[in-house]
């Protein structure tokens, strides 16, 4: 097939479009910057620009939608522009070109109302109880995506949980400053239980389901290694991975979601282009339980993950060293 993937700047959407190529389908990538992928054709441009978006699509079979603002501050009308009117110029762009498979990668999140998720499937997407600007418009855009399901147009919506691995900027780097700075505190005991995805199986996974986008079209399905952890014990992974010391000071949960409302009255004050050390989204995701049931997944999808957790973390070591 001939695949747009939106977003391959990013690791996640990098990892996606090559391996896409490494399975013999043509792909061409299209982002705000240069995603810099050997082999593979890069357009510039933004979901935002419908006539950039129409260029992008025109040829293609099969979409890959990655591209969205990702962060815990920011205006809401920039995440609604991106996440939600970008992925609909790219749904009308595929129908206008005749793409006849569109997956839609999304986020847990959007069913994370705030309290412990254990060992659910993929409950439906909720933008009125979603947590935060980028769960909020990101549930809109899952569920504005699979509204276009159809015979002609199979949609299928992927969420992975937690992506991570080498190169990640996202939780690895994160994580690493701030506990090298002894800025990170573990919330309660750290003791919930958390599901993560190494880089690999979430791309293995997005790519099956454009493969496998006819027998999982209508459907959203959660990703994740299936490997629930204790955070603290993630997050000493990490830390041990890139030779710096864990966290040893603990933060009340409660405490910290009261923190994390006041910084983010603060970070719509100042404007900063930093991300807040703590909001209550972040605070929540920290200190409450969220690990899913992947039968379904792995059953629609024919998928297994590839890379264990603690073979990643040998990966990520490696990085380091």
């Amino acid at each position: 097939m001939r695949v747009l993937v939106t977003g391959a700047s990013g690791l996640l959407g990098g990892a996606v479009a090559t391996r896409l190529a490494a399975a013999g389908h043509r792909v061409r990538t299209f982002q705000r910057s240069p995603a810099g992928l050997a082999g593979i054709e890069d357009i510039n441009g933004s979901v935002t620009d419908v006539e950039a978006v129409l260029a992008a699509v025109d040829g293609c079979d099969a979409v890959v939608h990655l591209a969205a603002k990702v962060s815990f501050a920011g205006e809401l009308r920039e995440f609604e522009a991106i996440n939600i009117d970008g992925t609909n110029n790219l749904l009308t762009a595929a129908r206008r070109a005749g793409v006849t498979r569109f997956v839609m990668v999304s986020s847990p999140s959007v069913a994370h109302a705030g309290s412990s998720l254990v060992g659910v499937g993929a409950e439906p997407a909720d933008p009125e109880r979603a947590r935060g600007h980028y769960a909020r418009t990101k549930a809109s855009a899952e569920l504005l995506a699979l509204a276009q399901d159809s015979n002609s147009l199979s949609v299928v919506a992927v969420r992975p949980h937690i992506v991570w691995g080498p190169g990640d900027t996202q939780l690895v780097a994160r994580v690493v400053d701030r506990a090298s700075r002894h800025r990170l505190p573990l919330l309660d005991h750290g003791t919930a239980l958390i599901d993560t995805t190494y880089i690999d199986n979430a791309a293995s996974a997005i790519v099956a389901a454009l493969e496998r986008a006819t027998v999982a079209h209508g459907q959203a399905l959660v990703v994740s290694n299936g490997e629930p952890r204790p955070v603290a014990e993630l997050i000493a992974g990490i830390c041990a991975a890139a030779g710096v010391p864990a966290p040893a000071w603990r933060v009340p949960a409660s405490a910290a979601r009261l923190a994390g409302g006041v910084v983010e009255r603060v970070w719509q004050v100042r404007r900063g282009q930093d991300e807040p050390p703590m909001t209550r989204f972040l605070a929540e995701q920290l200190s409450t339980a969220h690990w899913f049931d992947q039968r379904r997944t792995r059953e629609v999808l024919d998928w297994r993950p590839e890379v264990s957790l603690d073979q990643g973390f040998e990966r990520l070591a490696r990085s380091y060293r």
